[in-house]
């Protein structure tokens, strides 16, 4: 008998043994194991089994699935620990459109959430889940977002019936006995439940064979931000179904953010050291396709400045006791996307994943190794596609899907920080946000206060860049890069933002923008990005350095200007030896068209009126402060 053998023994519902773990500590976190009880029963699994976390439970779950054909064993020699899953064509990302905020009314949604009455989805999902699970087992992971019993650290526990799942938790969280001991102690914690919704054995007590990828064609993702739950149906793929990524950290985080004071924030974080030896510690939001990854794995072309690695996705930010924001990456692994990713364009990404990884969706090369389009600059000769089937270059089809991912444990990265799972999480010097933005948005600029940081995340866009995204220059809206991800109206995420920066003060951390994907008007890119993007952040870091406003912030600083749309760098203050850069070229990169801002503001102030009264004043104020500037910038023509 394998130890999940043993473990689902002891625990399966109608155990009579004096030693079921039901009986013998219900009084230790009555909430917890009824709950278990109850979606058993409801769901009408064959087996229960605790999860441990244990690398004995991952090498038993894993020979699990290697047996029932649902992973690929990868060449050792290659990719050691390594393997491959295949999902089915039908379930291969998030589906926002199934994505639901179940909040006690609309308005709490906002209009850029699906809401559905809370009781409506329960009803609709409990006969949804009724005998779910026949002929499969549930798995009860208990599970820490951030370091267990950190200041700043959260506690979950996923039901799924997927053992896919439970080895991705165990990369992407801390899952095992801790987090367990910590909520028996009565320690708050976040209820995610998960099913495939693809039973065995049907009403009739038939049983039927397994899938590889068992999956429904009808998919749920349902948050109770009020009740701090999440019930997913259906999908067995990424943030559909390993619920302590986009669900909690975000959708649920950031309504207890809200109600306790801090921020959930889809950001990344990083540590900068300058050759002088000072540290700056640093979070951004970019939309997808904006570069987000390459900025968390930075490898610096300017000699003595160093980028490390803190978080790739997440940050949870607050205010300690110092006074100061500080930050954590709530998550313990990184599921990146892999298309496009190769030594060219992040090497630090392709020396994380040497090894204990778990590809989905990449093309099998015929040494068994991995394979997906930007790996390298010439496909191999033959593949086995993501879909199973044989594939060679010409054939007008990608190999890997487009949204192709590995999960592996940040600790291997390596550009990992030697804090990054510091206990109480490092304190936050600066804020980026950015876009991708062809035309209008500079290179960087730093924000001239709080209110106008916040007024620079809420207004974050990107430009569509093919017909088949929309019309080519036409505005994608993503606020801090939050729009898929925020548990609540996000307009009062907006006046949440802006209540932090009042109660920081002049604790709070910069904010600045960058925009990387800037073009000429033959259409080329006029910054060369990836590693020297470290350049913008050493501008960063000066402008921290140089402080408060009362040593001069903006004009009467050597390193910094006053500009129409915030303050930029002086002329020769960024750094750019060394770069084959037109002066031509630099100029461009910084420069503004007032009218075609003011246009801009047009858009912004019919996207604010989308959200009602509920745009908090302090970003009315801000909108009408960038058009009186540019109206000056423009010689005073309205």
């Amino acid at each position: 008998m394998t130890i999940l053998e043993a473990r689902a023994a002891a625990h399966a519902p109608d155990a009579s043994d004096d030693d079921d773990e039901f009986d013998r500590t219900p009084d230790r976190a009555p909430g917890l194991h009824a709950w278990v009880e109850q979606i058993a029963a409801l769901t009408e699994p064959d087996r229960v089994v605790w999860c441990d976390g244990s690398d004995r439970e991952r090498h038993e779950l894993t020979k699990v699935l290697l047996d029932e054909g649902k992973l690929i064993r990868l060449n050792g020699e290659y990719r050691p620990g390594s393997y491959l899953a295949r999902s089915d064509p039908d379930d291969v990302a998030r589906v926002e459109s199934r994505t639901f905020i179940c909040s006690a009314s609309r308005e709490d949604a906002g209009p850029t959430n699906n809401w559905v009455d809370p009781a409506e989805m329960k009803t609709e999902l409990t006969a949804r889940l009724r005998g779910a699970m026949r002929g499969r087992t549930l798995y009860v992971v208990p599970f820490s977002m951030g370091p267990v019993g950190g200041r700043l650290s959260k506690l979950g526990v996923q039901l799924t019936d997927s053992a896919y799942v439970v080895l991705s938790m165990h990369i992407m969280t801390r899952v095992g006995a801790a987090p367990r001991a910590l909520i028996e102690s009565g320690e708050p914690w976040v209820k995610a439940l998960h099913s495939v919704g693809c039973p065995l054995v049907d009403e009739a007590g038939v049983r039927h064979p397994d899938v590889e990828w068992p999956c429904n064609p009808d998919k749920y993702i349902a948050h109770f931000p009020h009740e701090r739950e999440i019930w997913s149906f259906g999908s067995g793929y990424g943030g559909n179904a390993l619920l302590g990524k986009k669900s909690f950290a975000l959708r649920i985080a950031s309504v207890i953010a809200r109600d306790e004071g801090w921020l959930a924030e889809h950001m990344l974080l990083i540590k900068l050291t300058s050759p002088a030896g000072r540290r700056f510690h640093l979070a951004a939001a970019f939309p997808s396709a904006c570069g987000k990854t390459n900025l968390a794995m930075l490898r610096s072309t300017l000699p003595g400045w160093s980028v490390e690695t803190l978080g790739d996705d997440i940050a949870w930010l607050r205010q300690g006791e110092d006074g100061r924001l500080w930050a954590i990456n709530p998550e313990a692994g990184f599921f990146g996307v892999a298309p496009g990713t190769g030594e060219s364009t992040n090497p630090n990404a392709m020396q994380t994943i040497w090894g204990n990884t778990i590809f989905t969706n990449a093309a099998l090369t015929d040494d068994g190794d991995v394979w997906w389009e930007g790996m390298t600059a010439q496909p191999p000769a033959h593949l086995v596609d993501w879909t199973g089937a044989d594939w060679t270059p010409g054939l007008g089809r990608p190999a890997a899907h487009p949204n192709a991912r590995f999960t592996v444990p940040a600790a291997q990265c390596p550009s990992i920080a030697d804090d990054w799972e510091a206990h109480d999480g490092v304190p936050l010097d600066a804020i980026i946000f950015g876009g991708r933005r062809a035309s209008n948005v500079p290179l960087v600029l730093e924000a001239r206060d709080w209110n106008h940081g916040v007024f620079l995340g809420a207004t974050i866009a990107s430009e569509q860049t093919a017909a088949a995204e929309g019309a080519v220059g036409e505005l994608r809206r993503d606020p801090f890069a939050m729009l898929p991800f925020c548990g609540y109206n996000m307009a009062d995420y907006w006046a949440h933002w802006v209540s932090v920066g009042r109660r920081l003060g002049p604790q709070a951390p910069k904010i600045f923008q960058v925009n990387w994907f800037r073009k000429g008007s033959d259409g080329r890119y006029l910054w060369p990005g990836f590693g020297d993007n470290v350049r913008v952040l050493a501008w960063i870091a000066a402008r921290l350095e140089a402080g408060n406003a009362e040593t001069g912030r903006g004009a009467g600083d050597a390193s910094a200007a006053d500009g129409p749309l915030g303050v930029v760098p002086a002329p020769g203050a960024l750094d750019v030896s060394g770069l084959d850069l037109a002066e031509s070229d630099l100029a461009e990169l910084f420069a503004v068209d007032p009218a075609a801002w003011l246009a801009e503001a047009e858009l912004t102030e019919e996207f604010f009126a989308g959200f009602g009264e509920r745009v908090p004043s302090e970003l009315h104020a801000e909108l009408a402060e960038l058009r009186a500037r540019l109206t000056r910038a423009d010689g005073g023509r309205p």
